[in-house]
């Protein structure tokens, strides 16, 4: 089976707000080989116990990076990068996932800045859902779209 050290995916997370949902991205980065990046300001310190709880013993595995300039970051990156969101049409299956993409996701509350669907519009992505339903766990979100990139890679 290929893995995916030669290009890590990268998670990054804008503005989280969940402390309990960065631990267990936590986990889910060191299981899957990528890095993570926590936009600020955050709505909790890294320090607090709940996140250390929900991440476990899995810190230590995850190259993790705090950066407050979200645009100069976009900016800066060499690969390719996707905004999940879920206002957007395509499907994440639907977009090619295996080159170690960076894969950018809003808030738990406020979502992504409306400006990256303006700038970004075909950089967006979604997860298919029933009518009605407003969105996932942030956690269970990077789980599906982390492990169809990996999914990709292996395909390859």
């Amino acid at each position: 089976m290929k893995t995916t050290t030669e290009t890590p995916f990268k998670i990054v997370l804008y503005q989280p707000q969940i402390p309990q949902n960065t631990g267990n991205i936590v986990r889910t980065c060191r299981t899957a080989g990528a890095d993570l990046v926590l936009v600020g300001p955050m709505g909790f310190s890294t320090d607090d116990r709940w996140l250390k709880r929900a991440g476990l013993d899995y810190w230590d595995g995850v190259n993790v990076e705090e950066i407050s300039d979200f645009e100069g970051f976009l900016e800066g990156l060499n690969g390719p990068f996707y905004f999940l969101s879920s206002k957007a049409t395509t499907a994440y299956y639907d977009a090619d996932l295996s080159h170690g993409a960076c894969l950018v996701f809003g808030s738990e509350t406020t979502g992504l800045p409306d400006w990256v669907h303006e700038k970004y519009p075909d950089k967006l992505l979604t997860i298919p859902m029933e009518p009605g339903a407003r969105c996932l766990n942030l956690a269970t979100s990077v789980g599906i779209t982390l492990f169809e990139g990996r999914r990709q890679v292996v395909m390859r």
